[in-house]
């Protein structure tokens, strides 16, 4: 009898803690998405067709925004966020300093909506004249191998330049006040000081680069959660397929929320790319290279392999061709 009292108790107890709040099931079901300023994830948050479906399952959705890549992926890492979207380098960088995190998906190349910029008055006509020049980067960001293959082409070594690292509202301030030579950055902010300071582009990523956007999450939650990752994937697909479609309207959509003139966005939202596919071998491929030319430079400590941090999709869901 008093074993039963005592169950009956705990029962009461927990049922009290629950309608209290102190134990809850949005708690325990809450998916948490890092984005930026940028992309796909912003067109997905304004539509909010990914809060409906989700709710079927019981699953809440918490956006957090991220100056770049590098801050969302220690987000990823430390576990404040299940997960979120980088440009190439930013994943390379997390998987060398040991995080738990798995690539999830990808966009397709944009190479157009990142860039090396001068200020319009500048002297600098070509990538071979930054040789001995201050040029600010987000380090580890999708620019920063975007910058390795430019000096590349251009004849130069890494070490012929010097990088200053800073974020991308520090990088714009450096730019303007002429602190920095050159600025490498990617849309919105590269739009912005096209149009608004009239900014040079000293090259793009066209040919060199393919500017990749790649989702990812941690590990144990896409591992626990596959059928939250597919059901996400497939609406960034669908949010970007129509976004692909209706450019004029996603601008009028998104350029409230991100504080930008409607001329600024529509330019980033015709340059990004759309149609987010699961990882395929050529992808993973480019990757590896990426890895690659970051541990020569000595920018990583160890050689990566890419092919072990990648998420495998449900069978029944298809992967991309």
């Amino acid at each position: 009898m008093r074993t039963l009292f005592l169950r009956r108790g705990v029962v009461a107890l927990f049922a009290a803690a629950v309608s209290f709040g102190a134990i809850t099931k949005a708690q325990a079901e809450t998916l948490r998405i890092g984005y930026q300023k940028y992309g796909t994830l912003v067109l997905l948050k304004a539509k909010g067709t990914l809060e409906k479906r989700l709710a079927a399952q019981g699953v809440d959705v918490k956006w957090t925004e991220f100056p770049g890549g590098p801050q969302l992926l220690e987000g990823l890492n430390v576990g404040s966020i299940d997960f979120g979207v980088t440009g190439e380098t930013p994943p390379v960088f997390a998987q060398a300093a040991g995080a738990d995190l798995l690539y999830v998906a990808y966009e397709p190349p944009a190479p157009t909506s990142e860039a090396i910029l001068v200020p319009k008055d500048s002297p600098i006509r070509s990538v071979s004249e930054l040789k001995g020049k201050k040029v600010a980067l987000n380090k580890g960001s999708n620019v920063h191998y975007l910058l390795v293959r430019a000096l590349e082409e251009a004849g130069l070594k890494y070490s012929d330049i010097q990088t200053v690292f800073l974020p991308p509202s520090d990088a714009r301030a450096a730019f303007e006040r002429g602190s920095v030579d050159a600025w490498v950055i990617w849309d919105p902010y590269q739009a912005a000081a096209e149009q608004q300071l009239q900014a040079r582009t000293l090259r793009d990523g066209q040919g060199i680069v393919d500017n990749l956007q790649f989702y990812l999450a941690t590990k144990p939650y896409a591992e626990k959660h596959p059928e939250v990752i597919t059901a996400l994937v497939e609406e960034v697909r669908a949010v970007g397929e129509w976004s692909k479609a209706h450019p004029e309207e996603v601008t009028a959509q998104v350029a409230p929320l991100l504080g930008l003139p409607a001329d600024i966005t529509l330019t980033s939202v015709k340059r990004q790319g759309y149609g987010a596919q699961f990882l395929n071998l050529q992808t993973v491929a480019a990757q590896q290279k990426i890895a690659d030319s970051f541990h020569q430079l000595k920018l990583i400590p160890k050689p990566l392999r890419i092919q072990d941090v990648i998420w495998t999709p449900p069978a029944n869901v298809a992967k991309a061709p």
